[in-house]
């Protein structure tokens, strides 16, 4: 509780500010004469206080300034513009909006307001003072209106709804931008891929784009952005901040795109449809990359071979078989994969884990690949052709067994007695004559049954 104030009590207190030497023993608010502080005193002591809902005035000419806001009173108006205030002093501020008048300037880089609790808030940028605390993260802002924004991100509060599409917005600038969508003609072109824009400042961020120009960079990790929207947007994966709450499964993300696609996980939904086939992807990036089977288009270029994919994540995966970079190990054997799925389905190999079942004989397969071939059983398709002769195999390691019979080559060798066989099985089968292995009955089939496919 905050001690009563006696509107006598006026104390001068040494200071390091020496302009403002005159302190409120109740909040330590600091003042340039006794006068100033005589007149905060007022708020303290309730002296002058508003009957209708309790506000403490510092004076009876702020008193009956404050009283026309229950009143609607507004009885100064602008010649201007015919816009009426409260207060005269709230009339002058904004004739500087016509006039241009900027008398209020910053001592230190000398650029000029028109108000000055403007210059206040500007000289923060200077000292690095963040007086407004959020209480629910901590995060620290310079003016209270961030603050007051910011606490829509925990609230989950979007007061600014489009009259247009009921759109929700946290920001009632988000909202004024978005409005331009439905009212207003996008008329900055850019001059080097026409994409229009409905606002110049967009325009000359994307012209970024084109002219490679990253002049905002992240001080943490020295990564460069064209925009300080996505600088800003960056700088919470090193804070760790994540304000955006999924209200299903609380996964937490740092961006609200982020998020809005993760709902997607949830609902099912997919509004982006492939105009060639009607496959229906959740995420625009989705759509783009599935785009590319149609087209053919294989933007993504090994500098090593000049093998092409269509997907960034496909040419990383490739750039392994050069590099030999195998970062996916097995915590039970230590075998390293060059790719995460590998890595996933040789886990099956210890888990016993057969998630892919046929549906005409229900025999499971761990890979999903396995099932594929296996499927061709049933169908009797065989795809793998051999050029040759023609003959048609369901598999392709039996067309590049079937090759060798018109190439001559016998690459797998008895270590015993040199002899060379076509097929790897072949060889195995002969290793028998050797250590006295006898075939059991279903090897034998299987013998027969590949024989046969030759």
């Amino acid at each position: 509780m905050k001690p009563e104030a006696d509107s006598n009590d006026i104390t001068e207190h040494p200071h390091d500010d020496k302009s403002r030497p005159y302190f409120c023993t109740v909040c330590d608010k600091q003042y340039r004469t006794k006068h100033d502080l005589s007149r905060h005193t007022n708020t303290h002591t309730g002296k002058y206080k508003c009957t209708e809902c309790g506000t403490c005035c510092q004076g009876s000419v702020a008193l009956r300034q404050h009283s026309r806001i229950h009143s609607g009173e507004k009885p100064f108006e602008c010649n201007v513009c015919s816009k009426r205030f409260t207060a005269a002093g709230h009339l002058a501020n904004h004739s500087r909006i016509h006039t241009g008048e900027k008398p209020h300037k910053c001592h230190v880089c000398d650029k000029a307001f028109s108000r000055t609790w403007s210059l206040n808030s500007h000289i923060r940028v200077h000292t690095g003072e963040k007086p407004y605390k959020c209480p629910m993260c901590d995060k620290a802002f310079s003016q209270s209106a961030s603050l007051n924004e910011h606490m829509k991100l925990h609230t989950g509060e979007k007061p600014y709804i489009c009259y247009v599409c009921d759109k929700a917005f946290s920001d009632a600038k988000h909202l004024n931008r978005h409005i331009r969508v439905h009212t207003v003609e996008k008329s900055y072109n850019c001059n080097v891929c026409d994409k229009t824009f409905s606002e110049s400042g967009h325009l000359s961020c994307h012209l970024k784009v084109h002219a490679g120009e990253k002049s905002f960079k992240c001080n943490a990790c020295d990564k460069a952005f064209s925009n300080p929207g996505y600088l800003s947007k960056h700088l919470r994966i090193h804070a760790g901040e994540k304000p955006y709450k999924c209200n299903v499964c609380d996964r937490a993300f740092s961006k609200s795109g982020d998020l809005k696609k993760h709902v997607r996980v949830h609902t099912g939904e997919k509004p982006f449809k492939c105009r060639v086939c009607d496959e229906a992807f959740s995420r625009t990036d989705h759509l783009n990359r599935h785009m590319r089977v149609h087209m053919g288009e294989k933007p993504h270029k090994c500098d090593v071979c000049d093998k092409a994919f269509s997907q960034s994540a496909d040419l990383n995966r490739h750039t392994r078989v050069h590099t030999g970079e195998k970062p996916y190990k097995c915590h039970v054997c230590n075998k390293a994969f060059t790719d995460s799925g590998n890595l996933s389905s040789h886990m099956r190999v210890h888990t016993g884990e057969k998630p892919h079942k046929c549906h005409v004989c229900d025999k499971a397969f761990s890979q999903s690949g396995d099932l594929s071939k296996h499927m061709r059983v049933h169908t009797g398709e065989k795809p793998y052709k051999c050029h040759v002769c023609g003959k048609a195999f369901s598999l392709s390691l039996h067309l590049n067994d079937h090759m060798r019979v018109h190439t001559g080559e016998n690459r797998h060798k008895c270590h015993v007695c040199d002899k060379v066989f076509n097929r790897s099985g072949d060889l195995n089968r002969h290793m028998r004559v050797h250590t006295g292995e006898k075939l059991a009955f279903s090897q034998c089939v299987t013998r027969r049954l590949v024989v046969l496919d030759i």
